[in-house]
């Protein structure tokens, strides 16, 4: 099972750093609802299968962010 939820991570590190979703979809030449489609959708941003491989061998996803310098 994958323990993040996706859309509410990106909306806190949007509001940390000062930036909307238009401008991260300008800033990827893509359009804002596509954006906000694949962030709604969890199973877009973490491969399914990969997810059952995991829980196949006994483990939960969390996914961990690190700042680039």
């Amino acid at each position: 099972m994958l323990k993040n939820n996706i859309e509410l991570d990106v909306k806190v590190k949007c509001i940390e750093n000062g930036i909307s979703q238009v401008q991260i979809a300008e800033d990827i030449n893509t359009t804002k609802s596509y954006v906000n489609r694949i962030i709604k959708k969890q199973e877009g941003i973490v491969n399914k299968t990969f997810v059952q491989i995991m829980e196949t061998l006994g483990y939960d996803i969390e996914l961990t962010y690190i700042k680039r310098s």
